[in-house]
This record gives C-alpha cells, structure tokens and sequence, in this order.
C-alpha cells in the first residue's frame, strides 16, 4: 500500500503548467492541462483496449502471472540484507493494474472470432499499462490543485488528490489469510439466507473465498513444485525400466493417469492463467459465481462516450462484480478486487434474488456491526461491561436519544457507533469527488454526531442514568460517571475500512476532540481482526488506542491507514509525541508512508499463523511484570500498565533492572520499595513483596504516607507487586496512598521516616561528589544534574525533587 507523497505535487504541476501561455493564470493552465491529459489517458485506454481484446485471454493471464516467477528468478542468491536495501518492487502493483484492465476489456467486448497471442504485444501492453497509471497520477494533481476550498476546507486539494490517487493505485484491503475469518464474520447473520438462495452457508462461502485467495497467492508456487514432483516420478520410472525419459512417457502417462492429469493442470495453473479459475479451485456453487462475474461484452459502462472514457478514473467493472466468465468456468483475473468488492457483490445479488429478506437483512447487518466491536475483541476486553442500544434523554434536545454499543473495562470508556455504505467504493472521485467525500463523510460524520451528544450528556451532571427499551419502556441499566474514566474513546465502526478519505476526515471542520481532548477515531471490522492479532492482551490494547486517539486529535499529521498506525505504534510506541516534535521543528503537514511494512511481512510468510509477531520490545521482567497486572485486574491496572508502556527503551530497561535488582533480594527481605513515576502523572509507590507470606498493610502504609511526604507532588498512588526471588510474579495491584496532612503524636513515626529518606538522598548525593570514582553502577548516574532523575528514585527530576 502506498500513495504519492504531497511533497512532490508542487514541482510537478509547476511543470504541468510551465507548458501553458504566461497569459493565462494558474487555475485556467491547470484546467487546461487536466483536460490535457484525459485526452491522453483516453487514447492510451483505447491502444491498450485493442491489445487486450486481440489475444487470447487465458495465453494473456498466463503471460502476466509469469511475471512474477521471472522477477523472482532473476533475484535468487544474495543475502537478506541486500535484497532488504533493494527499492521496493512495484512488479505487484504494476501487474494489478493491467488485470484491472484486462478484466475491463473482457466486461466490455465480446469475444472475437480470431485471437493470436503476440509477446511483442504483451510488452506493448505493458509499457501502456505503466505508460497509463503514471498519467493517471499526474492527472490526480492537475485536476485536483485548484480547489481552494471544499469540504475538508483549505485541505480539500490535498485530500482531493489522495482521494484520486488511491482510487487508482490502492488495492487489497486486507490480508489474503484473513479471508475466510473476515467472511464468517460478516456473513453468519445471513447463513440462513445463503443456504436457501445459493445452497451453502456462511462457513461453506467463507471456505470458498479463502480457497480464492490462497490459489492466487500461492497456486504458482505449489504448480511449480507438482510439475517437478510429477518430473522426478517420471525419471525414477525410466530408471527401473533402464530406458531414456522421452522412450518411457507414454508408458508412464498410461499407467499414471491422476498423476499426469494433475500436471496437465499445473501447466494450465502456471502458463495459462489457471491459478485464477475458481470453478477449479473452489467448491462454490455455479449459482454464487454467476452472480458474481460478467459474462463477456455485458458492461456498457466502462469504455461508453464520455469524460474519463476507459480510464482508471471510472468506475472499473471489477468494483462492481470481481469475475469474469470465460467460456464455462469463472475467473478471478484480479484477485485484489475479488477481496475488496466480492463482499458487497455477494449481498447486493443476495438481495437482488430474495427483495423480500430487505427488512430482515438490514436488522441483521445492525446486530452484527453493533456487537463486532465487543465481539472481535473479547479477549481485549475481559470483564468489560458492554451495554448495546442504549437510550437516554438528551437535555438539549429533550428528545430521547440512542447509541449503539457502550464498552467500559476499568478506567477506559469505549463509545462505538457502527455504520455502513459502499458508495465511496462505487463514485469515483474524479467523475463525482463531492459524492464520493460525502459518502465517506456520512459515515464518519454521523457517527461523530452520535458520539458528540453522548459525551455531552455524560457531562451535563456528575451521574447519568441509561437505559434499555423493553416492551416499549425505557427501563434504566446504568450510571455512568465521567469523572471515573481516564480514557474516553469514541469510535465510528464501519464493516470495510475507507482509507485514506477515512483518516483524512478529521481534517473536516466540524470534526474536533469531544470535551475539548477527547478524538474520534474511524476503524473498520477489517482493521479489528488485525489489530487483535497483534495487540492480543488488554494492556497492549488500551494503550494502543490512548495513542491512536491522541494522533487522531493532531491535524495536518497523517498514517495512511490503520495498519500503519499499527505499524508505527509498534515500531515508535509514542508516535503522537515524535509527531508534535516534527510540527515544533517547523513541519507544516506530517505524513509517515510505508510503517505496514513489518505487519505487511509478517502476513507473507508460509508459517504466518505460527510466526513471531512485530511486536514492542519488552525486558522479560516487564514483560512478566504485565501479566501479573493482567492477572490481577483489580481497580486502576490499566491506568499502572499504561504508565509502563510509556517508557521508551532506555526507561523500560532501567525500570526493569530496579525491578531484578529488588526482586532478587527478597529472599533476605519480605518486602522492598522504591517510587517511580513521570512528573505529569501521579507517581507510583511501588511496593514488592515476597510472595506466599502475608502482607504487612500497616507497614506498607506507613512506609507510602513518609514517601508522599518528600515528594513536591503530594500525591502517591500504591502498586503492590507480589513476586519471588527467583523471578516468578504473582499478581500486580494499586492501592491508595494517605499522605498525612498534619504530625501528630500518632502519626509522628511517619514524618521522621520522611526525613530520614530525605538525608539518604542528601547523603548519596554528597557521596557521589565527595567520591565520584566509588559510584555504585547499579544507579548508572554519573553526575546528578538539575533535569537528571532524583538519586532517591522518585523518578522525578532532581531539581523537582532534592535539588
């Protein structure tokens, strides 16, 4: 997945328009070199349309798929690390878009009575193909630069040329593997309706659709290794027959009859575009693929007179129906297509057979986006409290109001409002981009709404009732009180995601944080599959989605999609900082391209399912010290594994290496302690104790108020880690802290251990600059300075602390 960076745009159409007259003004070059190059991306189309219809389609296919095992023949040998530093290859992308095309030209011309396959054609194919995507993206800029204002502002140009931009280079929306799953999913509410229309059901169709995407990406691979095991068998047999190969095939054929036919079948599968017949390579039924494809010469569409005739910027018949039929079987000549469109083809055909399940359907596409959320994600959500349609009466408007799904796990509140629409998918941007912006707008937009008036009325008194209607009653469920949730995250779902016109919508004007700091941010039910794969405990979760929200709350600062987000959270962690840091050195618009890449990989792989992960790097005693917040789940734990996954790398290994060095010595102690935590934040009194022995809590207790007595802050909050020498954690849980406001006779023992903690961490300091040569290494601070961390492990700055 890529798109063009902005940066270029300008050098571009200066020259795009350096062509034009001086007398003209920029608007009028631009128009003039938009129309220009329609022109030009027309009669490139028409050539390539030519060439298309003048060859054979299965010699065609076969010749394009080729590509790629010739590309990866020329690059054997070398090492890892120099096929790493090669650029990126575009083979995939350029391929891609030529089966677009020639699965156009299949839609829209009948068959010719005469057809002969020219490699000298091939090649002028794609040179065209090259030719005609690279116009495509100079016309995205020249039609799209003089927009000065819109929908999305002053940044309806740029969003304007993503939007074209991606229309014609972005394809396959989700990973292959992931098929089958996305396909249960999002069909089981209709597996009643599929087996009656189409004799199968929601897992039989989803079995399907995976089978389609594994044989594209990799039938050529498995033809490859059947020919040269049916090669192999067939020279071990002229062995025992001591002749020659060609003086036994015969024979051999004759006696190897299932053999031979699968490696006729192979040759078709690598030669002649076989790897694309799903008649072959699925059990779904005639009746599904029908409805599915084109027959040959059906569109009247795609090449009719008109602006945009034949070119990318109308609507390709694959968006429409992904197959085509050649001869008696079906094709998915463009296997990215069959992904992104076979979907919505499959219900709209559904429906066109069944008007009457309309009612029915809708109802069922509501329940299964309003529980996907919860649903996907329950081992993300453990012990969650999930309210779906919830009512209440919306003190401005008097009028009861509802929203979908209400999630609240500990400290974090989760707003969900599911929506659904494909037009952004059908009206193309070039022909239409107000249809096409208001599409996407109308699902992000409305969600927003929904979303803004719940948290407005979560704020309008301390406690909130909701309700459920039953029997047509309004029958309270809840109290919600803002003031118990850290995190409040609301969320427009939509089944398939919408990027980049998704992600750019926060750049709409009305689009703001909610109460001021709160982001809206827009998933998909495709980004929730990947997401739980990679994020698989609630702590990596919620912490992921704290900073997923507060880039979404940064305008002019861009990922491409979610797994880009994903991806950089996982390479960065803190990626909202770094990108506040770029807007403070002068940047006027951030943009991180390519951050997929190791998610992308991971994906690729012949043992996906069972290979390490991308993930964050973690000392083990983090890592263990996690699941044992995990384990415990008391009050407050995602808030504690928030704080901790804040550290960057050199605070996660300092943190844990205060925590081996604690930790192994409880064998000699019950309990140690020390604090820890960012100015910011409420620091933690952390307390580990041995476990299997009882906890002094009087001890504990005294031992936080003296700590929240030296500390500027004031304020502590306790973290009880139970844990055995040896390295084995228990549990993890806060616990509150009582500073104690004034000495008393009772409390007297407190406030002189206060200051005895005090004169350690005078006296250590005064240590270090009597004796600088005696540091201890486990403290690893070769000087104190005014903004290093206090000596007495506040974690605070020394100037802040006992400076």
């Amino acid at each position: 997945m890529s798109a063009v960076p902005l940066d270029i745009t300008q050098d571009v159409l200066h020259q795009i328009a350096g062509n034009m007259t001086q007398s003209q003004t920029d608007d009028e070059k631009l128009k003039e070199s938009a129309a220009s190059l329609m022109k030009d991306m027309e009669a490139t189309a028409a050539r390539m349309r030519e060439l298309i219809v003048g060859m054979p389609p299965h010699d065609l296919l076969g010749y394009i798929y080729a590509q790629h095992i010739m590309k990866n023949r020329s690059q054997q040998g070398g090492t890892r690390e120099e096929h790493e530093a090669q650029a990126p290859d575009d083979l995939i992308n350029q391929n891609q878009f030529l089966l677009e095309y020639v699965h156009a030209v299949l839609a829209t011309d009948p068959a010719p009575d005469k057809v002969e396959f020219s490699e000298e054609k091939c090649a002028e194919l794609f040179e065209l193909s090259n030719k005609l995507r690279e116009q495509a993206m100079f016309y995205a800029m020249a039609s799209s630069a003089d927009k000065k204002d819109g929908a999305f502002g002053p940044n309806t140009a740029d969003i304007e040329f993503h939007a074209k931009s991606s229309w014609v280079m972005l394809r396959g929306n989700r990973y292959q593997v992931l098929e089958g799953e996305f396909y249960r999913y999002v069909l089981e509410p209709h597996d009643e309706a599929l087996k009656e229309i189409y004799g199968i059901g929601a897992a039989e169709v989803a079995v399907g659709f995976q089978a389609m995407a594994d044989t594209a990406r990799t039938g050529q691979a498995l033809a490859v290794e059947e020919m040269m095991n049916q090669f192999q068998a067939a020279h071990a047999f002229a062995a025992v027959k001591g002749k020659r190969l060609e003086e036994v095939m015969e024979e051999w054929v004759a006696e190897n009859k299932d053999k031979s036919k699968a490696t006729m079948q192979a040759i078709e599968d690598l030669l002649r575009g076989g790897i694309a017949n799903v008649s072959r390579h699925t059990d779904l039924p005639q009746e599904l693929l029908a409805d599915l494809a084109y027959e040959r010469g059906e569109d009247k569409d795609f090449f009719a007179a008109g602006d945009h005739s034949g070119t990318p910027y109308r609507t390709l018949p694959v968006r429409k129906k992904p197959l085509i039929k050649l001869g008696s079987d079906y094709f998915a000549v463009d296997p990215c297509f069959t992904r992104d469109a076979g979907y919505r083809a499959l219900l709209f055909n559904l429906l066109q057979r069944k008007p009457a399940y309309k009612v029915e359907f809708n109802e069922r596409q509501k329940v299964m986006s309003e529980a996907a959320f919860a649903d996907i994600l329950s081992s993300q959500l453990p012990d969650a409290t999930v309210l779906q349609e919830v009512y209440y009466k919306d003190p401005v408007s008097k009028q009861w109001s509802e929203n979908d799904t209400l999630i609240l796990i500990d400290d974090v509140l989760y707003l969900v409002e599911a929506k659904a629409g494909a037009a952004a998918t059908i009206a193309s941007p070039a022909s239409d981009f107000v249809r096409h912006a208001q599409s996407v707008q109308d699902l992000v937009v409305k969600a927003y709404k929904q979303c803004e008036r719940f948290f407005n009325y979560l704020n309008s008194a301390d406690e909130v009732p909701l309700f459920h209607m039953i029997d047509g009653k309004y029958v309270e469920c809840a109290r919600v009180r803002r003031a118990d949730y850290r995190v409040m995250l609301p969320i427009g779902l939509t089944v398939e995601a919408f990027s980049p016109l998704s992600a750019f919508c926060k750049e709409l004007p009305e689009i703001v944080p909610l109460l001021g700091k709160h982001a809206f941010i827009s998933l998909s039910i495709d980004d929730l599959f990947v997401l739980k794969r990679f994020l698989p405990t609630p702590g990596e979760f919620a912490h992921y989605m704290e900073v997923r929200q507060a880039v979404a709350g940064l305008r002019r600062a861009h990922l491409f999609d979610e797994l880009d987000h994903l991806g950089a959270y996982l390479r960065k962690n803190r990626v909202d900082i770094e990108m506040i840091e770029q807007f403070k050195e002068g940047a006027d618009l951030v943009m991180w391209n390519g951050m997929s890449f190791d998610i992308d990989r991971s994906f690729e792989g012949k043992n996906w399912e069972t290979d390490p992960r991308p993930a964050q790097e973690y000392p083990d005693e983090m890592l263990k010290f996690f699941g044992a917040i995990d384990a415990a789940r008391k009050s407050g734990w995602l808030r504690a594994d928030s704080c901790f996954r804040n550290l960057g790398s050199e605070g996660r290994g300092d943190f844990a290496a205060m925590l081996v060095e604690l930790r192994t010595s409880l064998n000699q102690h019950d309990g140690r302690c020390f604090i820890y935590g960012r100015e910011e934040e409420t620091p933690y009194f952390i307390w580990l104790h041995r476990s299997g022995g009882i906890i002094d809590w009087n001890k504990v207790n005294n031992k936080a108020g003296s700590a929240a007595l030296m500390i500027p802050t004031k304020t502590l909050t306790g973290l009880m880690i139970e844990a055995t020498a040896d390295g084995s954690y228990k549990a993890a849980y806060t616990f509150p802290v009582i500073r104690p406001e004034n000495r008393t006779e009772a409390n007297a023992h407190i406030f002189d251990d206060a200051e005895r903690m005090k004169q350690r961490a005078r006296n250590f300091e005064q240590g270090q600059k009597a004796a600088p040569q005696k540091r201890q290494p486990a403290v690893g601070i070769p000087k104190v300075g005014r903004n290093e961390p206090c000596p007495c492990k506040s974690g605070l700055k020394y100037k802040k602390c006992h400076g």
